[in-house]
């Protein structure tokens, strides 16, 4: 795993490049590793009868960025009722809804930007997304929540003060959540049709509801991603500040170019690594053995960088997606297949919603670029501008929230 904390994203596509074939097998946490990348190799990687996600992520990794008992632990039955959960809070009438929150927490928090001598985009997002998420889900947000949401994400895949800055933001959430839950099952009714009514009343497949610990784990699951987006926000401006010829298009409102530049801000910048399981028998794949047990990972920034799938990987085309229709195994950020059925981020549609909101946004401000540093090292996991993308100048036009 050195390998992995020298190189970040690029530990896997390295090796792939010096072995010169597209599986690589390695060792990481003391497991036998055998990592995968490319279409059909994720439709293998995401057939529950080959890879299951119990037991997968390292204790690390469930103590800072997943937690225990959540859903992406979870195999068979037991992750089709929890799935099933999520996926009726995340998608339909409530996805809209949430937009609309998060569209006029952004306009608000503009305003505000216009008054300051500067802003950082990284953290004003991560408020923005906080004050509209928690309200949605059925909760008041506090003024650090933003803060330890991004704990969770930023700390999860390297040791040292991020780390266990993140540990303790879990912690400290998983408290205060447990305690919500409970009292949403007693004295303090959640809202009707909350996430947190939804996450409180849920039952498991013996008809018992969810501890509140991993009630809360669950919570965290909406909350988290949601706040996360600000990593995507972030890198849009980032991709306007250097290619700023298609700030206008993405400005004029095109619904299928906002949707175009969003699949290819999240195709071209790095966020998850990869993902990983266990092999459910001994396996094969492309001449390979997989034992039984043994960790496979599925190469997701290797995969979103392949020129096999993408010409010109490295280059930033939003016009690509207007061009082709892109597979369930092809464009894999959030992982791939289908997200009804599978192990696909149920949360991927609400990160699509909320960055066809806010990206036109982003770009009909009108601001400074200072100078910075605004450099992308791939060793650091997850990745982000050095700098979290300082604006100044910030002017907000009449017409910003049309």
């Amino acid at each position: 795993m050195l390998g992995f904390f020298l190189e970040g994203y690029g530990w896997l596509p390295n090796r792939r490049r010096r072995a010169g074939e597209h599986v690589v097998e390695t060792r990481a946490f003391g497991w036998r590793v055998t990592a995968l990348c490319g279409p059909d190799a994720a439709r293998f990687f995401y057939d529950e009868t080959n890879i299951q996600r119990h037991g997968a992520a390292p204790g690390p990794v469930q103590d800072t960025l997943f937690g225990r008992g959540g859903v992406q632990g979870l195999d068979g039955v037991y992750h089709r009722l929890r799935k099933a959960m999520f996926l009726a809070m995340l998608t339909g009438e409530g996805v809209a809804l949430l937009e609309r929150y998060a569209a006029d927490a952004w306009d608000a928090a503009a305003e505000t930007w216009s008054t300051r001598d500067s802003v950082v985009l990284f953290d004003e997002t991560a408020e923005v997304l906080a004050r509209a998420v928690a309200p949605w889900v059925g909760l008041r947000a506090d003024e650090s929540l933003a803060a330890d949401l991004v704990s969770m994400v930023d700390g999860f895949a390297t040791p040292g003060p991020r780390h266990w800055r993140a540990r303790r933001a879990r912690a400290r959430r998983e408290r205060w959540l447990s305690d919500v839950v409970t009292r949403a099952r007693g004295t303090s009714p959640a809202p009707a049709g909350s996430a947190l009514a939804a996450i409180a009343e849920h039952t498991d497949s013996a008809g018992d509801p969810l501890d509140p610990r991993v009630a809360a784990v669950e919570l965290l699951n909406v909350l988290r991603p949601t706040v996360a987006v600000c990593w995507y926000v972030t890198f849009a401006a980032h991709a306007l500040h250097l290619w700023p010829e298609h700030r206008d298009r993405l400005r004029d409102g095109d619904p299928a170019y906002a949707e175009a530049f969003v699949h290819e801000v999240r195709r071209f910048y790095p966020f998850a690594p990869f993902v990983g399981g266990r092999a459910t028998r001994d396996l094969e794949w492309d001449g390979h053995r997989i034992p039984a047990a043994s960790l496979v990972l599925l190469d997701l920034y290797g995969q979103n960088h392949d020129p096999l799938l993408w010409p010109d990987p490295y280059g930033f085309a939003p016009g690509r997606f207007l061009e082709r229709r892109v597979g369930a195994y092809e464009l894999v950020p959030q992982g791939g297949g289908d997200p009804l059925t599978g192990h696909r981020c149920p949360g991927e549609m609400v990160t699509i919603a909320l960055l066809r909101t806010l990206l036109p946004r982003l770009a009909k401000l009108d601001y400074t670029v200072p100078d910075q540093d605004v450099d992308i090292s791939l060793r650091r996991v997850p990745a982000r501008p050095a700098s979290g993308m300082v604006l100044t100048d910030v002017r907000v036009p009449a017409h910003v929230g049309s």
